[in-house]
This record gives structure tokens, sequence and C-alpha cells, in this order.
């Protein structure tokens, strides 16, 4: 009575403004007059609820909702709307409202009638809206179809604000009446998704949460009409969003009524967010994911007892990784077979960001998996190989990461069957570094059984010497590292397959910095074999090596790349190559005839040169190479030296007179030896002076000066007069060096004619040649003078009467007539000293 009582006071006050109001002609001014002394009667006096209540739903209701619907004033419709809230916040029975209240707000705000042009206003009536929801809870079911209306509406609002406060209202809706919401949920899916990528984050935020709430408290079933949008959502630069989706999936891996049949769809968007870059999102991820693993081992406690009480976490578990409990592994496990596909098919998108997201995700999986990775291997297997020859660096680390998995978990029965079986077909690089990934992450001694296998199949042509690509090559390297890396000792028993596949490495056309690390391979594996360095292991290793890469040395040709292999071998292994010369000089023998490819001729005999060069310590090391000497000079430099037309021939000329000049300059050719071959090489030597190659004259000029020295005693006439005419022409050769050579050679020949029993009977060449030399003794340059002076010198002792003859015939044509004189005084002194 007391609320009737102060109600009847108030409604008193409130008749003139309100009889006001209700006039057909009221002008606007009047109006907000009206509206201003409501004001100030209703909400700045202190009224209890109920008296609130009474004037509100006797008097106030109907005509502040008809203004709120439809006042012109947007002064009017505001204050109209701020006294509505005051009412509904104070009264006692806010539901009462409803049936006036509902239909007006859906006036204002859905099409087609429904345009309050304002924004703060449509803001204000969702904030009514909320009020509604808030204070009336379930008595709002009989109006749901008109707020699901409004909120269809106001969710595309154009101002970001009222999309915010729709958000809000609809998880307000799902909570207020759960099992009626339940019936028209799938209404708000359509315009939240469309309003989930807004470019205001907070609107995405709301969106996202308020999605959480409208499918948790309504049809579950539209979890697969708003996974797609949430997955792109995890690629939000802004933290806060991600964080958002990663709190809404998790809450539905605990509450969501059809959970279990969405566990495969819901797990990779949780875990996915394990690798967020934000710490705070990926602890938020990790605790909500233990605490689903507990609450699901906890419903299947029955199912698990075996597991629990024999779950042994794995010897050989990463380092540095905390396993997952036991209720996170099952879910896994038992939704792999589902969720792996698409994952897979994820990995190779052609999103970059797609990609790196589902190779950082396979990891995780595959943690989680452990033993269970067996079954899904072959996908698994076809999917890393194509994955890991991404070109985003991301990607092929997480895969690599993932590939180490494999060898934790997987017995390396299985693991290595399948990816040797893919080497069979064609060997990418990347099943290569699968490969290297599984034996970085095996147990040593689980691998060792397989070892054996692993070095044939590595040292297999068909994987060794597939490709020259670089990477191949890298890769193939790292893959030897790997199995020294993790077997030690153990790869003694693969030594020798190593090896052969570090050659092959060696021995492509490639950069320098792979041979400097083939060489730091090898000296890994000399140490964990306890020996000294590489050169210990070709010590070990030579004569199989020599055999393996000769086994076809017979139809060799320059594309062979055995050729390179053997370079390798004979050149890398230093002193050791003195103890294979039975393998070395046979295969030389055999691939130098002269029938052989012209181009592999030439490479052999560039790596035999380079070998005499330093002997000592390379193929007379053990100082066993003279007891070849007659092989190498008779079967192999020898037909070498036979002139063919054609550059590659005289290359190959050329550097057979290199051979044979280092072996004469080292003196491993004696004299004894010398005099056995000098008959079969002097014509050719002969020959070799009018090559085109400086080189070659030089060398010639020179070998045919040595062997003047040694064997020019038993010279004949022949021999004598052939060598002199030849090493005559070289006094005009272009090149300097070859001129001044060639005077020391004729040098030798006047010194070795001094004693022969042929000297008279080469009286009329000598002649000639003190004619000729006279000539070259005026050259224009000084060196070839005093060259030539010597020469003449040496050859003075032989005839001096007919010399001096000579030299008084032309002396005074010279130029240069100082060097004549000089000769004539050395002649004259001569003669007196005798």
């Amino acid at each position: 009575s007391m609320a009737a009582a102060g109600a009847a006071e108030v409604a008193q006050a409130l008749s003139r403004p309100l009889s006001c109001l209700q006039e057909p002609d009221c002008g606007r001014a009047a109006r907000l007059r009206a509206l201003e002394a409501i004001r100030a009667e209703v909400q700045d006096r202190q009224l209890s609820g109920a008296v609130v209540q009474e004037v509100f739903g006797a008097q106030l209701l109907r005509p502040l909702a008809r203004c709120l619907a439809g006042d012109a004033a947007e002064r009017c419709r505001e204050l109209s709307l701020q006294l509505l809230c005051h009412g509904l916040s104070h009264g006692d029975r806010p539901a009462e409202a409803l049936p006036i209240l509902l239909p007006a707000l859906a006036q204002r705000l859905c099409p087609p009638q429904g345009s309050e042009p304002s924004e703060e206003l449509r803001l204000g009536l969702l904030q009514l809206l909320g009020l509604l929801l808030q204070r009336c809870g379930a008595s709002v079911a009989p109006y749901l179809n008109d707020v699901i209306r409004i909120l269809q509406a106001t969710l595309l609002d154009p101002y970001a604000e009222v999309r915010r406060e729709s958000c809000r209202c609809a998880v307000a809706c799902a909570q207020a009446m759960p099992e009626h919401f339940h019936m028209q949920s799938e209404s708000l899916i359509k315009p939240l998704m469309q309003t989930i990528s807004h470019q205001h984050y907070r609107v995405r935020v709301d969106v996202i949460q308020a999605t959480g709430a409208v499918i948790q408290f309504g049809n579950g079933k539209s979890v697969d009409d708003v996974l797609s949008h949430l997955a792109q959502r995890l690629f939000d630069e802004i933290p806060k969003v991600r964080h958002a989706v990663t709190t809404v999936i998790a809450e539905w891996l605990l509450y969501l009524r059809d959970r279990y049949s969405y566990f495969h769809k819901l797990i990779p968007l949780l875990l996915g967010s394990f690798t967020d870059e934000i710490p705070e999102n990926m602890t938020l991820a990790w605790t909500y994911w233990e605490k689903i693993g507990l609450q699901w081992e906890k419903e299947n406690e029955e199912d698990l007892k075996d597991k629990m009480d024999f779950s042994v976490p794995p010897s050989h578990y990463p380092k540095g990784v905390t396993r997952p409990g036991l209720g996170c592994r099952e879910l896994v496990s038992r939704n792999l077979s589902k969720i792996l596909p698409g994952l897979c098919h994820d990995i190779t998108d052609w999103v970059e960001s797609t990609r790196i997201k589902a190779s950082q995700l396979l990891y995780t999986l595959l943690l989680h998996a452990e033993d269970h990775i067996t079954q899904h291997m072959e996908l698994l297997l076809r999917t890393l190989y194509q994955a890991c020859l991404d070109e985003e660096s991301e990607v092929v680390k997480n895969c690599v990461k993932a590939a180490e998995l494999i060898g934790t978990f997987v017995s390396p029965k299985v693991s290595l069957r399948l990816i040797t079986s893919a080497f069979e077909k064609t060997p990418k690089p990347s099943c290569i570094m699968v490969l290297t990934a599984v034996i970085r992450g095996s147990p040593k001694e689980i691998l060792q059984p397989h070892l054996t296998d692993l070095g044939n199949t590595l040292s297999q042509p068909g994987v060794c010497q597939r490709s020259e690509e670089i990477f191949y090559m890298e890769q193939l390297l790292c893959c030897v590292q790997a199995l020294i890396e993790v077997s030690q000792e153990d790869c003694k028993e693969i030594s020798l397959q190593l090896m052969k596949v570090l050659v092959t490495i060696m021995a492509i056309p490639c950069s320098q910095h792979l041979k400097e690390k083939v060489e730091e391979t090898m000296s890994s594996l000399a140490k964990v074999q306890q020996l000294d360095g590489f050169l210990y292991l070709y010590k070990q290793h030579i004569i199989q090596l020599m055999e393996w890469v000769s086994v076809s040395h017979d139809s060799w040709t320059c594309y062979s790349p055995e050729i390179l292999q053997l370079e390798v071998i004979a050149t890398h292994s230093g002193p050791v190559i003195g103890e294979a010369l039975n393998n070395f000089i046979l295969i030389l023998k055999t691939c130098l005839q002269p029938n052989k490819d012209p181009q592999m001729r030439l490479k052999l005999f560039t790596v035999l040169s380079q070998l005499l060069q330093k002997a000592s310590e390379t193929v007379n090391s053990q100082g066993l190479f003279p007891s070849y000497l007659e092989t190498v000079i008779k079967d192999i430099l020898a037909p070498n030296l036979q002139w063919h037309a054609g550059r590659t021939a005289a290359a190959i000329r050329t550097t057979a007179v290199s051979c044979l000049w280092a072996l004469i300059h080292c003196e491993m050719l004696s004299p004894k030896e010398m005099l056995k071959v000098k008959d079969g090489l002097l014509p050719q030597i002969i020959a070799a002076l009018d090559e085109d190659s400086k080189m070659t004259r030089l060398m010639a000029c020179r070998i045919v000066g040595v062997l003047l020295k040694v064997c020019g005693r038993q010279f004949d006439e022949d021999k004598f007069t052939k060598t002199y005419t030849e090493v005559l022409k070289r006094l005009d050769d272009a090149s300097c060096d070859v001129r001044l050579a060639a005077a020391h050679t004729l040098t030798n020949w006047f010194k070795c004619l001094k004693d022969s029993d042929v000297k008279s009977s080469m009286e009329s060449h000598i002649k000639y040649l003190y004619q000729e030399l006279l000539i070259y003794l005026d050259d224009p340059d000084q060196n070839t003078q005093n060259a030539v002076l010597e020469v003449l010198k040496e050859g003075s002792v032989l005839y001096p009467e007919l010399l001096v003859k000579e030299i008084e015939g032309v002396v005074h044509k010279h130029q240069t007539p100082a060097y004549c004189n000089q000769l004539l005084h050395h002649i004259q002194s001569a003669k007196e000293s005798a």
C-alpha cells in the first residue's frame, strides 16, 4: 500500500507530461519538455523498486515504447531509451515489459522498416536488449524469434561497437535459455562468420567468443560450419585474437556435448597453438591440453587400465622435451588416422604460412603418437619426401625434426626398409634428408644391426652416383656424418662402404667447401676407429678401393665417374698410393692405350703427371716405383708420344712429355734404365721438338739434352745427325726459353761427339753446324748470342782450324763482330795451353 501511495503521488505528477505526449499535434519542443519532466519525476528521485515498477507498468511503458519506435526526433528517442533502461534496471518485474518492448526493438532494428539512423542509438537499443536478456533470463524464450532476427541484422551493422554489443547479446541469449536456444542457434552462425574477419581486432575477438557460446549452448553440429574460419584466425597477427580461438576450441574439447565426434577436428587446432610466438598463448594451449587429457583419462578409465600400469617412457626420448600425459597421447593416437590425411595435404599447400603451421603441427602429433606412427609410415614418408624440398627453410626444419621422431619411435626394420625401397625408385635428395633425420633420431644400439645394409645401400652406384647436383651430394654427406655421429665405433664394419661414398662425393666436380667437409668427415670416420687421420683410412682400404674403382676400367670413357674417383684415390691418399702400384699401373696401362678415348687418356695422364711431380711423396713413397718404370715408359708413355692430329692428341703428347721429364728430373730414371729405353724414345722426343706447345718443345729440348749427356757416347752417325738438325731449328724458336734450352742441348751434343768413334765421319756435318751457329752469333737478341758463344766454345774443340777459317769468312759481315773476336781469342788460348 506504501508503494501504491507513492505510485499514486508520482502518477499525479506525470499526468500532464504524459497527456502532452499523447496529443497528436504535440510539437518536438513540447515532446522534449514532457520527457524531461518525466525524467525529473522518475529518474532524479530515489524511488523504491516497487514504485518504479508500478509507475512504469501502469503508465510509462507504452508511451515510451511508442516514442522509442516512432518519434522523429533523435533526442526524444534517446530520452525514451534512457528512461526505459532506468525502469528495467530498477523495477521489480522487468519481464512484464517483454511483450511491448521486444516488438518495439525489432521494429527499430530489423529490416525492412528497422532503420534507426543514429549509431549511438542503435548501440543503446542493443544495450537495452542485453539488459532484458540479463534481467529476464528464460522468460525471453517466447520472443526468441525476435531476438534472433535482431541479432542477425545487428551482427552485420556498419558500426563496430554495435557488432560487439550484438556478440555480447548472443552470448547472453545462449546462456539465458539453452534448451530453446538450441533450436535456433544455427541462424546466428552465418552472420557471425560474415563478421569474424572484421578489420577491428576487438570485433574479431568478440565474434570468436560469441561463436564459442552459441555452439556450446546451441547446436554442436555447427562446429563444421565454423572450423575453417577459426583455423584461419589462428594466423591472425593480433595475439589476443589467437588467444580467443585457443580458449574457444579448448572449452569445446572440455564441455561440448558432442565433443567425442569432433576430437579429430578440434585437436589439430588446439595443438597448433603450441607453436604460437607469444609464450602466454603457448602456455594457455598446453595448460588446457593437459586438462583435456586428464579429463579424457577419467572418462575412459576402464579402457586404459592396462596402459596406465605399463606405460613406460621410451628409453631414448628426445632431449629437453617433456613427454605428454597418457590421455593426451591416447587422444592423438586414436584420432591420428583422421587427422593425418588433411594435415599432409596442408604441408604441401600453396600458401606458405599454412605449410609452416602444418609442419609444426606434424612434429607435435608425432611426439604424441609415439609408436602409433608405424601404421601411418607410407603416407608420412611420401609427405616428408615432398615437404623436405620446400623452399621455405622453416618447413624443412620442422619436417626434419618430425622425421627424427620416426627414428626415435619406429623400429628401424620398418622405417629403413620403406626408405631404402624409395631409393630404388629414384632417390631424391629429400629421401636422403629423411633417412639422415631418422638415423639422427635412432638409438645407437637399435641402429647397429642395420648398419651393413645402410652402408651397402648408400655405396650403391644408383644412390651415390645418381646425381652430380651439389644439393644431392650435400645431403649424402650429411647422411654419412649422421651415421658416424650416432654409431661411433660401430661404423668400423662399414668403413669401406662409407669411404666409397666419400670418395664419390669428393670426385664430383663441385665446390671447394664440399671437399673440405668430406675431408673433415673422413677424419671423423678415422677418429671413431682410433686411427690418426684419414690417410690411415686410405691405408686400411687402398687395395679394396682400387679394386672397387677399376671393376669396369676396360670400358671407361671420359664420362666414366670412375676416372674422377680414381683421381681422388690416387691424389688424396698421399703416400698411400705407393702401396697400390700394382693395381694403379695396371689401370693406367689398360686405359692409356692409344686406341682408347683421347679425353679420358688426357685426364689420366694429367693425374700421373701430377703424381710424378712429387714422386717421393706419392707413387714412390715406398721406393717401389722404379720396378714399374719399364712398363710406364714402353707401354704407357712411348705409345702416347706418337703423333696424331687434333688438339686433344697434342695435349696428350704434352702431358706424356711432362711425365717423362718428371721421371728424368727427379732422377728416378737411372742411366741404366735410360739406355734400355733410349732407342724407343729418341725419335718421338725429337718429333716433339716441333710441337705447337711451348712447354712441350722446352721439355723435349731438355730431355734430348739429358739423353745426350747419359747415352750420347753410344749414338751412331744417324742419331747424331737427326738430333742436331732438329735441335738447331729451335734456335729460331719464338720462345726465348726454348732457344736457350736448344743451345744448352747442342753444347751436350758437341761434348758427346768429342770422344765418339764417329767424329771423323761427321766432319762435314760439324762444318755445316759451325756455319749455322755463326749466323746466330750475330743474332739481334743478346741472350741468344751469349748462349751460342758458349756452344761454339764447346764445339771449337772438335775442329778448331776449320772453325777459325769459317769465322774469318764472316766476321766482316757481322753487326757485332766482338763475339767472333771473343771466340777467336778463346780458340787461340786453348791452342796455347794445349
